[in-house]
C-alpha cells in the first residue's frame, strides 16, 4: 500500500503515524457520511468542491465526528492551517465556518435533533446522550447508507438477507478496524508454544473457539514481519474465516490438490500442513508475479530447510486442461467482490458497483464449470468466496448444480467450527462470528 510505503520512509513518531494511518483509511471509508455533512453545512455540494477543498474538509469532519482524542479547537485550528498550506486563500475562512458550525450543532441538547437519529442503527449509550448534526433522510436504505456510510446498492444486498437492524450491526463491523489473525504452523510448534512467545513479547494472542490453527493479536504492533518468529516461519498471516476453507476442505496425505486461484498462497501452505506434508498441492495463479508471491511465502515457511509439496503454477484456470481427471480435490477461492472483508479495505465499498459484481459473477462461473472438470470421481470441489452477495454465493451453487449433473453438497461434520445453513453450505457473517465475511461449501462429485 502506499500509505504503508510513504509512512515506513517518513521521521513521524510510532503515534503520529498510527493517526495518519486512522485519517486516511477513516475518511476514505466514511467518506458518503462526510460528504452529507459537507452538503449540509456548505454552500456548495460535496460533488461541486475543488479537490483539495474537498478532501481537507472530509479530514476535518472526520476527526470532529469520530476522533475523540483531538480537541475541537485544535481539529479546527490544523484544518484551517492545512486549507492555507494548501494556498486555498480566503477557503481556509469556508473550512473555519463549516467546522465550527457543526460543533455548534452537536453541542445543541439532543431532543433538538433526535429526528436526525438513525433508528435502524443500535447506538452506544455515550451516543444516545449526544446531539447528532447528521440529518438522514426518512428512507430506511438511504438512512443506513448515509449514517453508516455505504452506497444504497450494498445496503439493499444485505437487506436482501437480514434485518435492518442486523444491517446496522454489519456495517458498523465493518467501519472499525480489523483484527490481526494469524494461522500458526501447527507443522512447527503448538499453539500454545506461539502464544507463550507471543505473551513474552508483551503481545496479547488469544486462540480462536473452532479454528485449531489461529490465534488473535490484540492491539496494533506496527509492521508484520517484526513480530516474533515471523522469519523463522512460524506462521502467516491469514483471517480465521480462511483457515476454515482449508478445514473444509480436508485434504489427507498423499493426495494430488489443486488450488486453482491461489495467490499469496496462504491456503496452499495450510493445506500441505494439513496433509503433513505428503502428496502434492499445486498453487495455480495467472501471472508470474502473483506465483512468485506464492514461492516467497514457501521460502519463509519453509526456512528452516523443510521441503514443500506447494507446487507454483502460472496458468489460466478458465482453460488449463493439464489437470482435467487429475484431482482428488480442488480448492476454488474464486476472485469476488471482497463484501466480506470491507473493514480490510477502505475504499473497496466506492470501487464495487453492480456492473462490476455481474463481472465477477461471469468470471467465477467460468471458472467452476473448467475447475470441475480437474476432480477425480468421487472427489471434493470447495468453492469459497469473501464476499456477502448472494449472486456471487448461493446463487453461483444453484446455477452449477442445475448445469452439472454427479455433483452434491456435502455440509460440513459436527466437529466443524461452524454451522451450516440447511442447503449444506456455511457463511460467516462478521458481526456475528467476528470473522471476515465468508462463504463456502463441499461438493462431491459421483463415482460413476
Amino acid at each position: 500500500m502506499v500509505i504503508d510505503r510513504k509512512l515506513s520512509e517518513s521521521d513521524l513518531s510510532t503515534q503520529d503515524k498510527g493517526l495518519v494511518t486512522e485519517l486516511v483509511y477513516g475518511s476514505v471509508r466514511r467518506q458518503r457520511t462526510l460528504d452529507a455533512l459537507i452538503d449540509q453545512f456548505g454552500k456548495r455540494q460535496a460533488s461541486q468542491q475543488q479537490a483539495d477543498l474537498l478532501q481537507i474538509l472530509r479530514l476535518g469532519f472526520y476527526q470532529l465526528r469520530y476522533l475523540t482524542h483531538v480537541p475541537d479547537h485544535a481539529v479546527v485550528d490544523t484544518t484551517v492551517q492545512l486549507a492555507k498550506a494548501q494556498r486555498l486563500g480566503k477557503l481556509g475562512g469556508v473550512v473555519n465556518g463549516m467546522l465550527r458550525a457543526y460543533i455548534r450543532q452537536a453541542a445543541l441538547p439532543s431532543e433538538t435533533s433526535a429526528e436526525t437519529s438513525p433508528q435502524t442503527s443500535p447506538q452506544t449509550s455515550s451516543e444516545t446522550s449526544k446531539s447528532d448534526p447528521l440529518k438522514l433522510p426518512d428512507d430506511v436504505t438511504a438512512r443506513l447508507g448515509i449514517f453508516h456510510s455505504y452506497p444504497d446498492w450494498i445496503i439493499r444486498v444485505w437487506q436482501s438477507m437480514l434485518p435492518d437492524d442486523q444491517v446496522a450491526q454489519l456495517c458498523e463491523h465493518f467501519n472499525q478496524s480489523p483484527s490481526l489473525d494469524l494461522r500458526i504452523d501447527l507443522r512447527q510448534q503448538s499453539l500454545a508454544t506461539a502464544q507463550a512467545v507471543f505473551a513474552a513479547a508483551n503481545i496479547d494472542a488469544t486462540p480462536v473457539e473452532g479454528v485449531p490453527s489461529a490465534l488473535r493479536l490484540a492491539g496494533h504492533h506496527g509492521a508484520v514481519s517484526r513480530l516474533p518468529q515471523y522469519a523463522e516461519g512460524w506462521w502467516t498471516v491469514q483471517d480465521s474465516s480462511a483457515q476454515l476453507v482449508s478445514y473444509l476442505l480436508a485434504p489427507q496425505p498423499g493426495e494430488v490438490v489443486i488450488d486453482a486461484c491461489a495467490a499469496p498462497g496462504g491456503k496452499s501452505l495450510h493445506i500441505a500442513a494439513l496433509m503433513a506434508d505428503s502428496g502434492t498441492v499445486w498453487s495455480c495463479d495467472r501471472t508470474s508475479s502473483r506465483t512468485t508471491k506464492i514461492q516467497k511465502n514457501i521460502d519463509r515457511l519453509y526456512s528452516d530447510g523443510g521441503t514443500s509439496i506447494v507446487r507454483p503454477l502460472m496458468c489460466d484456470s478458465r482453460n488449463q486442461p493439464t489437470f482435467v481427471g487429475k484431482a482428488d480435490r480442488v480448492l476454488l477461492d474464486v476472485p469476488c467482490s471482497g463484501l466480506g472483508t470491507l473493514n480490510r479495505h477502505a475504499d473497496a465499498r466506492w470501487r464495487q458497483t453492480p456492473d462490476s459484481v455481474a463481472g465477477l459473477v461471469t468470471l467465477q462461473r467460468e471458472l467452476l464449470a473448467h475447475v470441475a472438470t480437474w476432480v477425480k470421481p468421487g472427489g471434493v470441489m470447495v468453492y469459497s468466496t469473501c464476499t456477502l452477495h448472494p449472486d456471487e454465493n448461493e446463487a453461483q451453487i444453484q446455477w452449477f448444480l442445475a448445469n452439472h449433473s454427479g455433483w452434491q453438497i456435502e455440509p460440513p461434520p459436527p466437529a466443524f467450527g461452524l454451522t451450516a445453513a440447511e442447503a449444506g453450505w456455511v457463511k460467516v457473517w462478521p458481526h456475528q462470528q467476528n470473522m471476515d465475511g465468508f462463504f463456502m461449501v463441499k461438493l462431491v462429485k459421483n463415482r460413476d
